[in-house]
């Protein structure tokens, strides 16, 4: 690096310190992201070669090809709403604690409130989706150890396989920090490489494939509901479950260089190239399919492993299900990574029971540590039902949706009530915002109720969706909390000191390392 690029980004750092210390908190974690990296793990976490995927089953039986392939654009576009809104409020604060400090900032009034709902609703969403991400990886990696070493998908041995999963991702966070930025990184190019990879397969390899009036208007409704538009609707939960977790971006912003630019950046391109991609991906599966009974009833429970089998047959099926297997890996790790910070920056302000030990940062490595396995171990904890209910999976990624949207959309709302008096940061939307915030606030509002709702008739308790069960009980709990005890103390984000006091902090901890 030359004498100039040092004397830039040391520039950079100190902007982005003043700018911290300017929002109340000192430089805890290591600023060593670039943008790209902040890019990558939004990038990694939203995994096209994870969510669409392992929800392609679900796809297959509400509504088939005609929804899954309609409706990823559709999503897709409702999705760049949300995230463009998200990107205007990070500009104006780039810290960690992302959507539930930005809620604090943006209320006119009661804003405590506003941010103790807006933290609780992200919490729950990014242990759901942390949940979700691992689970699908336990899927797609138990029906490559079925086929090839007869290790069956019983439940317990996916529930098995999901929670050494992610013992392995809380580990590898806990120890291997630098590993975790350079892996990311790495991990766009594998989604990049491996969707061409698999797309190009699946193209030129088998000797037949699905026609167009197929992939793009075959509708299928095994769901045992009778109204089609329902049907339709609630298959959206593939494409909508994919696109979620760029919230990370946020949260690493106090770890990125240019965090006001880069932050919001890292949001918006997140979304665009996944969904370029991911839609390329689902057309590409789609025309591969060989047999529709054959992918639904298939005795591996993953129907992309089927269908990788049944077209290039069982060597490149494998080495197409490692394919995927990685990229989902890949995925896990990151999103554990955001979950962390956001549960971090969440107990600095006393928000969760037992906020001293999930804030107590790793003197060496400058990480949360505790908050990595607070992360890791309630993730497991959401997965378990799936010992009981063939539909847990269907149920985790609707609390994931649920949960991180209402977070995504209450700082957008809040955003809106301000108006003019909202104070921009370098990377904004112009007069664009207040449509792109309206658009945004009335999906959310509209996935809120639909992923709520049964996904199967009649409904019984091996296929009951515990979303809204799971939903409130944290809402209840946190409603309860925030009532009997948390308002006469919870004030939102706290300051941590002076301008002073902050960069003795800092280089108290500078010490340490």
């Amino acid at each position: 690096m030359s004498s100039s690029e040092s004397a830039t980004r040391a520039a950079q750092h100190d902007s982005d310190t003043h700018r911290l210390h300017q929002l109340g908190y000192a430089q805890e974690l290591a600023r060593h992201m670039s943008g790209f990296s902040n890019f990558a793990v939004s990038f990694t976490i939203i995994s096209i070669l994870s969510g669409c995927l392992t929800l392609y089953g679900f796809g297959l039986n509400t509504g088939g090809p005609a929804v899954i392939v309609w409706g990823w654009p559709i999503v897709g576009l409702m999705t760049l709403f949300v995230g463009l809104a998200m990107a205007e409020v990070c500009s104006s604060f780039p810290t960690a604690g992302g959507l539930y400090y930005w809620s604090a900032k943006l209320a006119k009034k009661n804003s405590a409130a506003w941010s103790w709902f807006t933290g609780w609703f992200n919490f729950l969403g990014q242990v759901a989706v942390t949940a979700g991400i691992d689970f699908g990886a336990a899927f797609f990696l138990n029906a490559f150890l079925d086929l090839q070493f007869g290790f069956d998908a019983r439940p317990w041995h996916t529930i098995l396989l999901f929670g050494l999963i992610l013992l392995l991702h809380g580990a590898l966070n806990q120890f291997g920090v630098r590993v975790v930025a350079l892996l990311n990184d790495i991990s766009v190019w594998w989604h990049v490489a491996g969707v061409a990879i698999i797309v190009g397969v699946l193209t030129f390899v088998p000797d037949q494939h699905q026609s167009a009036s197929f992939v793009f208007g075959e509708f299928v409704n095994n769901t045992g509901w009778q109204s089609s538009l329902y049907v339709a609707l609630i298959g959206l939960l593939l494409a909508q479950y994919t696109l979620t977790g760029f919230d990370a971006s946020a949260h690493m912003t106090e770890e990125t260089r240019d965090a006001s630019r880069a932050g919001p950046r890292g949001i918006v391109m997140s979304i665009v190239v996944s969904v370029v991609a991911g839609w390329i991906l689902l057309i590409g599966l789609t025309f591969a399919i060989q047999s529709y009974d054959s992918a639904v009833g298939t005795a591996t429970a993953v129907p992309p492993a089927q269908i990788f089998i049944d077209a290039v047959g069982d060597t490149g099926g494998k080495l197409l299900l490692l394919i995927a297997i990685g990229a989902q890996l890949f995925c896990g790790m990151a999103s554990v990574t955001a979950n962390s910070r956001m549960i971090f920056a969440f107990s600095r302000d006393g928000a969760l029971p037992g906020s001293a030990f999930w804030h107590r940062i790793n003197g060496r490595t400058r990480t949360p540590t505790n908050a990595i396995w607070l992360a890791a171990g309630g993730a497991f904890v959401l997965g378990l039902p799936y010992l009981w209910n063939a539909t847990a999976y269907a149920a985790v990624t609707s609390i994931a949706v649920i949960g991180l949207y209402i977070a995504y959309v209450l700082p957008t709302f809040l955003r809106l009530r301000q108006g003019d008096s909202f104070e921009r940061g370098p990377w904004h939307l112009g007069r664009w915002s207040r449509p792109i915030g309206i658009v945004a606030v009335i999906w959310v509002a509209f996935i809120t109720v639909l992923f709520m709702l049964p996904t199967a008739s009649p409904v019984e308790a091996s296929n009951f969706n515990y979303t809204p069960l799971a939903v409130l009980v944290v809402l209840g709990f946190a409603g309860i909390w925030w009532l009997v005890s948390a308002r006469h103390w919870f004030t939102g984000p706290k300051v941590q000191g002076s301008p002073e006091e902050l960069a003795a902090a800092e280089r108290e901890l500078e010490s340490l390392a």
